[in-house]
């Protein structure tokens, strides 16, 4: 309850309600006024002066009540009491002031204080009212008028709006990353002072990776650099402006910034470079011209910024004064297909007289086209070890090889066996799917480990060398004039036979031995081996005196 207490000794009680329930958390204060009482002063009435000591004026207070309340009853706000009401019907409570009877009703009876009207704090923030306890049979006042304050509460119901919306800006074109482009602003008027409800933050919904915005200033800049306006003009960005700090629930405004870019002059070169061109390679020539002679015109180039800062260097022909662009990292067509360098020639000596007519270096952007090449399949891993067993049937599986087109267009792969590794076709390939098979059966005895190479092709290139017309061809003799072999993949498969008991014991060679005649009964004259492969017993002896 928030009640104005009006006594001969003065308390004022200030109930704050917060947020959206009139049940909500509260605040209580006091604030002690001088003790008041009314004397005649010549007989007069309605004259008053402090006991003991001199009297105060009034102090300004507040009661809060929420904007926006929409309840079916009139909002309780506070109450009015003075020390001299015993109750008995004697005293009346007035209000007057801005909204007074018309927003703001006194129970004259018990000093209730009520709106009767939706309140908007953005149309006013506060109300100004004096209160007075009156002698309801004399109409006199019974203690001075005391003045003090209604203050509408703010909750968030006004959501950010873009006043100078929609905006369009300009920016050079390749800028560099961090260039300021416009600033935009959104204004929320809801009460900055209190909570959230009015403190925004800027995002960006549409423009990125191209542009940013900063969350508390609202300033866009560029994301990327060297935005080409050859390649794309403008662009159309959809900024945010969201209060509660951005925070789940806040509300939020949009507006549009158009992006214009404007054309700058600069020198530019254009390079075409294929993918399989060697590492240390020249990929690109240019030239800065000087008109002075001799070691004045000596030049040196170098690469200031660009996204090629890691892939290409520059040097400096001693002959011809160009500037070399060299590859020092490969390049894949299917990674990256565009390099922008922006590179400086500047004059290798300078006089220092006539440094101030400088600068002695110009800059030029070199733009560099990675050209696709046709790669032949990969094989992952390039060596594969399997294991059959010798006794294993025509036609069981061994394992399996896989290989992939590392180029864009992605082709099928066909798979073959190299004759020239399998000259005797022990082995089978299944041209889909890799699946090698037995052909022959397999003599572990003959031979233990097979080494064969397997081969790949792009089924969507015309150089398939699984084509049936020509397989036993190539197969056999390894070569044929259709095929393209830079663009054939090959792996290695090492192929081990696992040994099973299939060989019985013999005697490696006929023995021969002689028999003494006084030879003892029970003397070993000789030992003989059996040999079975890997089963092998040995039994081993000397040979008898």
């Amino acid at each position: 309850m928030n009640f104005l207490h009006l006594p001969s000794m003065l308390t004022v009680i200030i109930l704050s309600l917060w947020e959206k329930s009139s049940c909500g958390a509260m605040t209580l204060n006091s604030v002690a006024l001088p003790q008041v009482s009314r004397r005649a002063r010549g007989g007069g009435a309605g004259v008053y002066s402090t006991q003991s000591r001199q009297r105060r004026s009034w102090v300004w207070n507040q009661f809060f009540v929420l904007e926006e309340y929409t309840g079916d009853e009139p909002l309780y706000i506070g109450k009015l009491h003075s020390d001299l009401d015993k109750g008995d019907g004697q005293v009346r409570y007035v209000l007057s002031g801005e909204g007074a009877m018309s927003i703001f009703s006194i129970d004259e009876d018990t000093g209730d204080i009520h709106t009767t009207k939706r309140l908007d704090r953005e149309q006013q923030a506060y109300y100004t009212l004096k209160a007075q306890a009156r002698d309801r049979n004399t109409n006199l006042p019974l203690e001075p008028e005391s003045q003090f304050i209604i203050k509408v509460q703010d909750i968030n119901d006004n959501e950010p709006k873009f006043l100078d919306g929609p905006y369009v800006a300009r920016v050079a074109e390749r800028s560099p990353v961090g260039t300021s482009v416009v600033t935009v602003v959104a204004t929320d008027v809801d009460d900055p002072t209190y909570g959230n409800s009015a403190h925004l933050v800027y995002s960006i919904l549409q423009g990125q990776p191209y542009f940013s915005v900063e969350p508390k200033s609202g300033v866009v800049r560029t994301a990327l650099p060297d935005m080409d306006r050859e390649l794309r003009d403008h662009y159309l960005l959809v900024i945010q402006a969201k209060d509660m700090i951005g925070q789940m629930g806040g509300l939020s405004g949009t507006t549009t910034v158009t992006v214009m870019l404007t054309d700058v002059s600069i020198k530019s070169y254009q390079f075409s470079v294929p993918e399989s061109t060697v590492v240390s390679s020249v990929v690109a020539k240019i030239k800065a011209l000087d008109a002075d002679a001799g070691p004045n015109a000596e030049m040196d180039y170098r690469i200031l910024d660009g996204d090629g800062l890691g892939t290409f260097r520059m040097l400096t022909d001693p002959h011809t004064q160009e500037g070399l662009v060299i590859l020092i990292k490969t390049l894949d067509f299917e990674t990256k297909t565009r390099y922008t360098l922006r590179v400086e020639a500047s004059n290798r000596y300078m006089d220092t007289r006539f440094l101030s007519a400088g600068p002695f270096s110009d800059v030029a952007t070199v733009r560099l086209q990675v050209e696709d090449v046709n790669e032949p399949p990969c094989f992952s891993p390039r060596v594969s070890q399997m294991a059959v067993s010798e006794a294993a049937p025509v036609g069981t599986e061994v394992g399996s090889v896989l290989a992939h087109d590392p180029d864009a267009l992605n082709c099928p792969i066909r798979y073959a066996i190299d004759r020239k590794s399998d000259v005797e076709n022990y082995f089978d390939i299944d041209r889909q799917s890799g699946v090698i098979r037995t052909s022959r059966r397999l003599d572990r005895e003959l031979s233990a480990l097979h080494n064969i190479t397997v081969l790949a092709t792009e089924s969507c290139k015309s150089h398939d060398i699984s084509l049936s017309s020509c397989e036993r061809q190539v197969y056999l003799t390894g070569v044929s004039v259709s095929v393209d072999h830079s663009q054939v993949g090959k792996a290695v498969v090492l192929v081990s036979v696992t040994d099973v008991n299939d060989n019985a014991p013999s005697f490696p060679v006929e023995y021969q031995t002689f028999i003494c005649e006084n030879a003892q009964p029970g003397q070993v004259r000789l030992t003989c081996g059996l040999q079975t492969g890997i089963h092998r017993k040995v039994s081993e002896c000397a040979e008898g005196e």
